[in-house]
This record gives C-alpha cells, sequence and structure tokens, in this order.
C-alpha cells in the first residue's frame, strides 16, 4: 500500500514537473512574439499621431496667415520632439523588439511625410520617425527656435499649431537679406511661414 502511495507521489512530482517545464517553453516563445507585436503597434500609433500632426500643420499652412489648430497626442512609450533648430518633428522609440525597417537605413514611410530610421541596439531596436520641414515651414515651439522633448504621460498633451505667416525680421536693401529669404518693401521677410507650436 506504501508502495503504491508513493508511486502516486513520484507520479504527480512528475507530472507538474513536465506540465511546468512545457509552461516555461510556452512562455519562453511566447513572450518574445507579444512583446514584439507590442512593440509593432506603438510605432504604428507613433507614425499615425505624427502624420495627423503633419496633416494638421499642412491645413493650418493652407488656411493662411493666424489661422490655428488644435490637437491632442497620446504618447504611450517614447519620446516626442519638437525642433525649432531644424524643423523638424521627431518620434523617438527606444528599446524595442520589432524592427520597423532594416537597420543603418533612412527609409521613406509610403502614404506619409515621414522618415524612418532604425538602429540596433544589443538584441533590441532604436526606431526614430521624422517629419522634416526645412523648405516648406520655419518651426517654433513657443515662439522659439528651439528643442523641446516630451515624455510619456497617462492623459494625451493638447497642442495648437498657429500659422504666423512671413514675418519680416530686419530692414534690408535689395539683394541684401540672408539665403531663405527675400526683399519686401525693404524688410527681410523668409520665403517660408513660420507654423508656431505650443502646448494648451
Amino acid at each position: 500500500m506504501k508502495n503504491k502511495k508513493a508511486q502516486v507521489w513520484v507520479e504527480t512530482v512528475i507530472y507538474t514537473l513536465i506540465t511546468l517545464t512545457l509552461i516555461g517553453v510556452v512562455l519562453a516563445i511566447s513572450i518574445p512574439v507579444i512583446e514584439k507585436q507590442k512593440d509593432k503597434a506603438v510605432i504604428q500609433n507613433s507614425i499615425n499621431s505624427l502624420n495627423e500632426f503633419d496633416l494638421t500643420i499642412l491645413s493650418v499652412k493652407r488656411a493662411g496667415i493666424l489661422n490655428v489648430r488644435e490637437i491632442n497626442l497620446n504618447i504611450g512609450k517614447g519620446k516626442f520632439k519638437i525642433n525649432g533648430n531644424n524643423d523638424s518633428l521627431i518620434f523617438e522609440i527606444p528599446g524595442s523588439s520589432y524592427a520597423y525597417s532594416e537597420p543603418g537605413i533612412t527609409v521613406n514611410i509610403i502614404g506619409t511625410n515621414m522618415k524612418s530610421e532604425t538602429k540596433k541596439k544589443g538584441g533590441k531596436y532604436d526606431v526614430v520617425l521624422t517629419l522634416a520641414y526645412n523648405n516648406s515651414a520655419n518651426i517654433t515651439i513657443n515662439d522659439k527656435d528651439e528643442l523641446k522633448e516630451f515624455s510619456p504621460a497617462p492623459v494625451p498633451y493638447i497642442f495648437f499649431i498657429e500659422n504666423m505667416g512671413r514675418i519680416p525680421f530686419g530692414d534690408c536693401s535689395a539683394g541684401s537679406c540672408s539665403s531663405g529669404s527675400t526683399c519686401i518693401n525693404a524688410q527681410c521677410v523668409p520665403e517660408v511661414p513660420t507654423i508656431n507650436i505650443y502646448e494648451g
């Protein structure tokens, strides 16, 4: 009788160990796949958000001077940057399990004005999404040509995008303005409008 009980106990322990081993194997396989799919969704959401930002800027440009639009932006992972120094908007998603594009190569994202660059970092990837307005708009943040970063937050950021027009910045005579500007009515005027972004 004791031997039967011991045998049942040993079998129970063996079956439990086999079950735990199988669960461990399944988790080891499934967790990386789940993480990859989660990061893929984060990148796609970031692309959609940045594309919506771009469409709003283009709409404000078309609507003319002093036109203002509001936009909400969710940041679940990574950083959103407004860079007034080089007129660009950037989404950085570090430590992604998903490689959005081939590492080391900058690619255009079809259907958008964005570019994407994926950098391999250990077993992970840093994904950088960039919208550049070099020749179409002077992007400012709070009326300044500076860099501002926004981190993940539980609630959406509220931004306002305003078309400030082509703001004169100094007196001139024909041909004496800096590159990217022209002389109109004895004042240097940028060739592209200023689009100012500020938080609500």
